[in-house]
């Protein structure tokens, strides 16, 4: 029994290695791939390589090199920005800074005092103080516009923290002859147009700075 079934394995053994050179000897099917090509070297960097050939007995110290100075480079920018933050946070910390920031420039303040200075020259002193101090309120709202609400009176606005000494005692100046005029019932004399434009013109013009 075991002989027979030996015998018929026999030939179904042969029939699949005949097949299987049948299916290898057809030219059709391509049973092997060809070994993939090395990439092309572009010539740039062959001649990069030659070039930095003369260099190869010296790639340790250039390496070292090369790391040493990246690493002082990354501590020059650290310590360079601790030292441009500490001076900004000087500048910002002095008064004079602190107010510098809050001066209109000197085209649009003395363009202003021109303006204020025609209405005076035809008797309007009322008109002239109340256009500086108009302006010195934009100048506060430009700055720090949730600064001021529409209710502040000028006492309040002068007594606002966060405005700083020169600008508070500026505004304080060109306030009181408005409010005068406003609430005293009379119309203001030069001497008071004279104190509002001093008051304007000592914040707002960089020579009363010197």
């Amino acid at each position: 029994m075991g002989a027979v079934q030996a015998q018929g394995a026999r030939p179904t053994t042969e029939t699949v290695a005949a097949a299987h050179a049948q299916l290898r000897a057809r030219t059709d099917i391509q049973f092997d791939l060809p070994p993939a090509a090395p990439p092309e070297i572009p010539p740039w960097l062959r001649w990069l390589a030659r070039a930095l050939e003369p260099l190869a007995p010296f790639a340790g110290w250039i390496f070292w090199g090369v790391l040493i100075l990246g690493a002082a480079t990354i501590l020059w920018l650290i310590v360079a920005n601790l030292i441009r933050n500490r001076s900004q946070r000087d500048r910002v910390a002095s008064p004079e800074a602190e107010a510098e920031a809050w001066r209109p420039e000197e085209r649009v303040a003395r363009a202003l005092l021109a303006e204020a200075d025609a209405m005076a020259a035809a008797g309007r002193f009322d008109e002239a103080a109340r256009l500086l101090l108009h302006r010195s309120l934009e100048d506060i709202a430009r700055n720090r516009p949730r600064l001021l609400r529409p209710a502040l009176t000028s006492r309040e606005i002068a007594g606002i923290a966060a405005l700083p000494q020169r600008v508070r005692e500026a505004f304080v100046a060109m306030a009181a002859p408005v409010e005068r005029s406003l609430f005293g019932g009379h119309s203001l004399a030069r001497s008071d147009w004279e104190e509002a434009r001093a008051a304007y013109g000592a914040f707002a013009l960089p020579g009363s700075w010197k």
